[in-house]
């Protein structure tokens, strides 16, 4: 999937300030191999950088759009295009860092002890996940999709809730880790300009559902999902409007 960085950042702020409440709960004094798994523009792997000075940072991403925002902001970080589905380390990391991209991977059963077991002895696995698919702004989205015409075309795309529940995730990383972190927050995230709840969801989880479209479907289809969630979120009297969202994080540290 093509990604737009211009639609993304429309919401800088409130996307990466889940990164930041992660990075501040990271108990990690001296890691000297770190990667962000699925960097995008790469503003939360500077705040890595920043942070460990010292060690060798390493941005991970599939999309050369957002790396080419990255590279260009941030010349002194690697940056690396690739599917991190596919990733493996060259060497065991000191900190796995993942901000709101790893609910694009299927089968985290398989995939989380996949992650600690690429840790270096004693090493972070560091996570953020949104965790808002059942709220009006994604429930909508099928909504829309089962009440039009495109139907055919697009209810395949439809798939459950990508990511688990926090005991699920506890169960899953106990047997390797020897300190587990784990915490849900629901930001009330306050939002200006014209259906912003449409133009956040179009930076993210709209957008597969979009691009199949041509140009005309698009339209009508962002139209008929447009009016519907400026419905679920109207305006509040002073012209903002409240998105609560819901982020599911985890620090983990592996057993020495």
């Amino acid at each position: 999937m093509a990604w737009n960085p211009s639609q993304y950042l429309k919401f800088a702020q409130p996307r990466f300030r889940p990164a930041q409440d992660l990075l501040a709960r990271i108990d990690a004094e001296d890691p000297q191999l770190v990667y962000d798994l699925g960097c995008g523009t790469g503003n939360g792997t500077q705040l890595l950088a920043l942070r460990w000075n010292l060690a060798k940072v390493t941005g991970i991403d599939d999309s050369e759009e957002m790396l080419g925002r990255a590279a260009k902001e941030q010349p002194l970080i690697t940056w690396q295009q690739q599917s991190i589905a596919q990733w493996v380390p060259e060497q065991p990391a000191d900190l796995i860092f993942s901000n709101a991209a790893l609910h694009w991977l299927p089968d985290h059963a398989d995939l989380f002890p996949k992650l600690m077991a690429f840790l270096a002895p004693g090493g972070t696995l560091a996570v953020q996940m949104p965790r808002n698919f059942g709220a009006p702004s994604h429930t909508l989205i099928a909504e829309t999709i089962r009440g039009g015409h495109w139907r055919s075309r697009l209810e395949h795309l439809l798939r459950p809730a990508p990511v688990g529940d926090p005991i699920f995730y506890y169960e899953l990383l106990a047997p390797s880790a020897s300190s587990i972190d784990i915490w849900e927050t629901e930001y009330l995230q306050v939002l200006d300009g014209k259906n912003p709840v449409k133009e956040w969801t179009k930076g993210t989880w709209l957008k597969q559902f979009l691009d199949p479209l041509d140009i005309s479907e698009r339209l009508a289809f962002e139209e008929d999902y447009a009016g519907r969630v400026e419905l679920a979120y109207p305006p509040q009297p002073d012209g903002k409007t409240l998105f609560p969202f819901r982020r599911l994080f985890m620090v983990v540290q592996k057993k020495r």
